[in-house]
């Protein structure tokens, strides 16, 4: 069908595209509803509307906005802002609140509110975390070379000597309110203040100190001076400990240095050695000499014991010798010999007056003896002769006569 189609004339009033007639109203375009929008708002939060409608652009019935929903949107608004006041604290964090940029107060973990923004703002500080710094050298990238590096090492002691020290110092905040208002920068602070104190208390001691037996007492020191100044400062950190990663003479004379350090080595090897020695020997050597005092002491003893033993002997022969002064020497001269002979296998007797030697073959005799058991066997010697005998008196008792 054409557009002018003469036999039909209804199509003439028709779009072709749309089917609508001509004389229809047709839709407003976009910059019309963007108008539109606009007064509405305008109208909404009490103002007129900007592009008032005018002639056949007016939309017919249009409702005017009412204070009832003003208001619920407004509430709804303050709620909304409201609402974004609250936060919560994790656990080893620290909320510090400010209001309109001046502290209030700081939170502990846990669900909180406060002021939205721009009344209060809250700055989170975590205050369980263990931070370090490095004086000296930096861990991890091959910034050993750097002149700052370089220069926070080098360290002059009391004998004017210059070692390259190397610090490493763990904190932690234990003050949030401090560690924000106090200082610019905490960390920027607490370094210069570990050089300060690291400086200090090298400076007044020797190297060999340092170097050998000092390290545990520098770090001591270090440790208290360092905490002192950051209280006096108030930055709000506490260190946890502090640690002398190295404690060396400076490249160029490392080589004397060594040496020395294995000559005290040696020293304290053989200090070490001989203290051994002498905890070994020494215990046997008083052992020792405990036994020979123990020995001399019983010596004494029976000694002693003996020597009373023969003045009490000696007391008691007197009393028999004063009854009895021939039977008591007699009894002694035997006893006498019976102890000299008593182990002699052989004896010769030379009689008085006589030429004639008399052999006695003992151990023979003590053979017959055991083999007879005759007990107090006596040997009678011949009996005197008159004046033609040789006038020796050969009478004697055996050793088995009774005493």
């Amino acid at each position: 069908m054409s557009w002018d189609d003469s036999d039909n004339d209804k199509n003439k009033k028709k779009d072709p595209w749309s089917g609508r007639k001509k004389d229809q109203q047709s839709p407003p375009d976009l910059d019309e509803l963007v108008r539109s929008m606009q007064d509405k708002l305008s109208v909404l939060f009490g103002g007129g509307p900007k592009n008032p409608p005018t002639g056949n652009n007016k939309t017919p019935g249009a409702p005017a906005p009412s204070g009832k929903s003003v208001t619920t949107l407004l509430v709804i608004a303050a709620i909304i802002w409201l609402a974004s006041g609250i936060y919560i604290i994790d656990e080893g964090n620290r909320g510090v609140i400010l209001r309109f940029g001046a502290y209030h107060e700081t939170t502990l973990p846990g669900p909180h509110w406060r002021f939205p923004r721009p009344v209060d703002s809250a700055v989170v500080v975590n205050v369980a975390q263990e931070r370090f710094i490095e004086v000296g050298y930096r861990s991890g990238a091959n910034q050993q070379s750097v002149s700052g590096v370089r220069k926070e090492a080098l360290m002059l002691t009391e004998d004017e000597n210059i070692i390259d020290v190397r610090l490493a110092v763990q904190y932690r905040i234990k003050d949030a309110q401090d560690y924000i208002f106090n200082v610019r920068s905490p960390e920027v602070t607490l370094k210069q203040a570990t050089e300060s104190a690291l400086r200090a208390v090298i400076g007044k001691r020797k190297m060999d100190f340092v170097l050998t037996e000092g390290r545990s007492e520098v770090v001591a020191k270090v440790e208290v001076a360092l905490q002192a100044m950051l209280d006096d400062y108030g930055t709000g950190l506490i260190v946890s400990s502090v640690n002398l990663v190295e404690a060396q003479p400076p490249e160029e004379v490392q080589g004397a240095f060594s040496d020395a350090i294995r000559a005290r080595e040696d020293e304290q090897r053989y200090i070490n050695e001989s203290q051994a020695y002498s905890n070994e020997i020494i215990p046997k050597a008083r052992g020792t000499a405990s036994r020979v005092v123990q020995e001399a002491e019983a010596y004494q003893e029976r000694v002693k014991a003996e020597a009373d033993g023969d003045a009490s002997r000696f007391t008691q022969l007197l009393v028999q010798y004063e009854l009895a002064p021939e039977v008591t020497r007699k009894r002694l001269y035997l006893e006498t010999m019976e102890g000299v002979l008593g182990n002699s296998r052989k004896v010769i007797m030379d009689v008085k007056g006589g030429n004639n030697l008399m052999y006695l073959p003992i151990d023979k005799l003590m053979e017959s003896s055991s083999t007879k058991a005759a007990p107090n066997r006596f040997i009678t010697p011949p009996e005197k002769t008159t004046s033609g005998n040789t006038g020796r008196d050969t009478s004697y008792r055996d050793r088995g006569r009774a005493r």
